[in-house]
């Protein structure tokens, strides 16, 4: 059966995106799947959906490094539109740096969730939906 979420992924890389998504498919996790290239699509998207929260993601994946803009410019674009936007979003910065700089600043956002290196496992993305599913079934 698939999971009730809409979730986002935010990356310039394509076989990622592909391998992402396919597993996400695979394992029934997201009842819709958005797909961004850059930061500035996804804010731009998510400032086109505020008032409609039906439409917006429920999980965002976020890389750091993308051309236009990239995570951390992203978060701080979210951060500002964040009480309009209407349901509670869970962000994951996914990335494959592991600068000690780039954890230290995501850490750092509140709105981040967790901070994962690529490559993203498929039990790691389905705990998450798990554990999403799980908070979400309390409230």
């Amino acid at each position: 059966m698939t999971k009730p979420f809409i979730i986002c992924i935010v990356d310039d890389d394509d076989i990622y995106k592909f391998t992402i998504t396919r597993t996400i498919e695979i394992q029934n996790l997201a009842k819709k799947i958005l797909i961004f290239s850059d930061g500035e699509e996804a804010i731009n998207f998510m400032i086109d959906n505020v008032g409609n929260s039906q439409h917006l993601p429920d999980i965002i994946f976020l890389d750091i490094n993308m051309p236009v803009m990239d995570g951390f410019q992203f978060m701080e674009e979210y951060v500002k539109i964040k009480p309009r936007v209407g349901k509670k979003v869970t962000i994951y910065m996914v990335t494959s740096s592991v600068d000690p700089v780039d954890v230290d600043r995501a850490n750092k956002i509140s709105e981040i969730s967790d901070y994962i290196v690529k490559p993203i496992e498929p039990e790691q993305l389905s705990a998450i939906v798990d554990k999403l599913e799980k908070e979400r079934f309390l409230l």
